[in-house]
């Protein structure tokens, strides 16, 4: 049986999200029509306000709505370590630690030959003009832990260690309540390399 017209088309559109496949669909776009008037309005409402009132950060490229973003424009933020991501979400994740003082660098994504993303479709020429422009001593890559992860930190540290700033890379190893004997070798071999005195 066909769905009506707006019902097909409201599955089609939900299915087009990441990670959405036609069953999860499916079942969005009946959770939607079970909404009253109101609840649906307001939430295409939020969608519309995100898409007009979300932007990027001029400075660092993460989503913001004020450019430059509160990051960059808090004062008490060092402007001498810079912290390199892949994605908008990966900052957020580092802020919740509390730990991080410096600013951030977002590159919308990592170097991978085989999807056709090289340097340039990144945000790497930026980050040299910053790094150039700025008083950057250090800056950590917090690219993700997959072989195209590692492949923009190497390509990165190349291209800054000449122009006289750190260059770091996050530690990888095991989370905090894992178990040895579940742990690949890789991750093994990380946590090994990045050991710390007590």
């Amino acid at each position: 049986m066909d769905y009506p017209e707006p019902v097909a088309r409201l599955i089609d559109e939900l299915s087009k999200m990441p990670t959405v496949g036609p069953k999860t669909a499916q079942r969005l776009a009946f959770h939607i029509l079970r909404l009253s008037p109101e609840e649906a309005r307001a939430l295409a409402d939020a969608i519309v306000n995100v898409k007009e009132k979300m932007g990027y950060c001029s400075v660092c490229f993460t989503i913001t709505d004020v450019d430059p973003c509160a990051t960059c424009s808090n004062p008490t933020r060092s402007d001498r370590v810079l912290c390199v991501v892949e994605d908008p979400r990966d900052v957020i994740a580092l802020e919740r630690t509390r730990e991080f003082r410096g600013k951030y660098h977002v590159l919308h994504g990592a170097i991978s030959p085989l999807d056709g993303i090289g340097p340039d479709e990144l945000k790497i020429s930026e980050l040299v003009a910053r790094v150039q422009s700025t008083a950057t001593e250090e800056v950590i890559v917090a690219t993700n832990p997959r072989v195209e992860g590692e492949a923009t930190a190497i390509y990165l540290a190349r291209l800054l260690k000449p122009l006289g700033v750190r260059v770091t890379r996050i530690a990888h190893g095991l989370p905090v309540g894992g178990d040895l004997e579940y742990a690949d070798e890789v991750t093994l071999a990380r946590a090994l390399e990045g050991r710390r005195d007590l």
